[in-house]
């Protein structure tokens, strides 16, 4: 299953089923299901890897283990995607206090300003860095190989109702996250800004794109474009630019690209074609809008009208 369609099943489970809020009641008997996705509040760091070795839930009967999978995760392309780290797992229905992620490693890498980057491991021997990455420095994980990255749930409780069903949203916010050592210690150390809310708060875009009649995209380089080399950017109230490309996720020759998991309102919308492009004009006009609702996918179409 994609990535996308794993995370409109689970909010349709989350329709049909009713999404559990907040609560201080006390625990029932039976059980409950909890799906987590993970996504990233942009930023200006280059590459950003952790290892996430285990999940658990703190709750007034102890730590709930919900995976001992390890997932190692590129927090930058979280922007406008989002991972689904545990699909619908049978937890204990009943209030719980915190999130806990066990992370074994990571690295970030940052820009020097001067067209390098420079990269800051928990290890020189790290198994998420790339093949043949040199290491400046190192970036210190106080404490979440051990007791694990605290994330403090909505209202300081969550409450799993016997047969509900409750998906969350972890925003980690890369911006805030890394910070480079005082002095010339050659260390970056890690203190997570993260926010946790119910799905049922955001809400998502999908923004289509089609060739018109009789139009053909240009060899660019000895290279055919395709409808694959343009990006789609999204830029809600906050001001951040959002970009997401746009892919053909089922093959049948319709391109989409995608904004996940954001808060509701409207997005203004426009794309870019690749560079090389001298005439591009779409139906209707750019920029255009959506208004993502929560709970909802807005959707926009535009059509390649002229191309050269």
């Amino acid at each position: 299953m994609n990535r996308l369609a794993s995370i409109i099943r689970l909010s349709t489970l989350a329709l049909l089923t009713g999404i559990v809020g907040c609560s201080d009641s006390t625990s029932p008997a039976g059980t409950g299901h909890l799906s987590l996705v993970l996504k990233d509040a942009p930023g200006n760091v280059v590459a950003a890897v952790v290892t996430i070795s285990e999940i658990n839930l703190q709750g007034s009967g102890g730590t709930t283990v919900l995976s001992t999978t390890p997932v190692t995760t590129n927090l930058i392309t979280l922007a406008t995607d989002a991972a689904t780290l545990l699909d619908s797992v049978v937890v204990p229905a009943g209030s719980y206090s915190q999130l806990r992620f066990v992370l074994t490693g990571g690295y970030v890498e940052v820009d020097n300003g001067n067209g390098t980057t420079s990269i800051y491991a928990s290890s020189p021997n790290y198994a998420g860095l790339p093949q043949g990455a040199t290491v400046a420095g190192s970036l210190q994980m106080p404490s979440m190989g051990q007791s694990g990255l605290k994330v403090t749930l909505p209202n300081n409780r969550l409450f799993v109702a016997d047969g509900g069903a409750t998906i969350m949203v972890v925003d980690f916010d890369v911006s805030q996250s890394f910070g480079q050592m005082a002095g010339n210690s050659g260390m970056w150390v890690m203190h997570p800004v993260i926010h946790c809310g119910d799905i049922s708060l955001t809400g998502s875009a999908a923004v289509n794109l089609t060739l018109g009649a009789q139009v053909t995209l240009p060899i660019i380089n000895n290279v055919q474009t395709t409808l694959g080399d343009f990006t789609a950017t999204f830029t809600g109230s906050d001001g951040i630019p959002r970009t997401a490309t746009f892919t053909d996720l089922d093959g049948d020759g319709s391109f989409t690209a995608y904004l996940l998991h954001v808060p509701p309102g409207v997005y203004s919308v426009d794309i870019t074609p690749p560079a090389g492009f001298t005439t591009f004009t779409t139906s209707p006009v750019l920029p255009g809008s959506v208004t993502v609702n929560a709970n909802g996918t807005a959707s926009a179409t535009f059509t390649v009208t002229a191309a050269s």
